[in-house]
């Protein structure tokens, strides 16, 4: 069992979740349960998977779940870039959290490559 507050894919997935929390507060009411929801369960989800990914006993299993986590976080900065592009998002405020996904998703790809190459 990996203790996933160690990792630095973890902590840069976790900021971005809160990130993603915070920048979502200033969406539509209209998108609550849209774009707001969507963007909010994705960004969670790819810190979850991460921790659960790492309370599993084989490196495969492991390996799977930072790969679903990795799709999250894919999700999430599509549906970020989405609101963006809706001008729901300032330009300065999305360059902000798009630095920040791709900081999380760089750490998680080289975590996903280096499990890979271990199997």
């Amino acid at each position: 069992m990996k203790d996933h507050r160690k990792l630095r894919a973890f902590q840069l997935a976790d900021q971005f979740a809160l990130s993603a929390y915070q920048v979502t507060s200033a969406l539509p009411n209209s998108e609550l349960f849209g774009l707001t929801g969507q963007i909010r369960r994705a960004a969670v989800s790819a810190a979850s998977n991460i921790v659960e990914g790492c309370s599993r006993t084989s490196q495969p299993d492991y390996l799977r779940f930072l790969e679903v986590a990795h799709g999250s976080l894919r999700e999430a900065g599509y549906q970020l870039s989405l609101a963006a592009r809706l001008g729901y998002l300032a330009q300065q405020e999305y360059r902000s959290i798009h630095k920040e996904y791709q900081e999380a998703s760089k750490a998680l790809a080289a975590l996903i490559n280096k499990i890979r190459s271990e199997l």
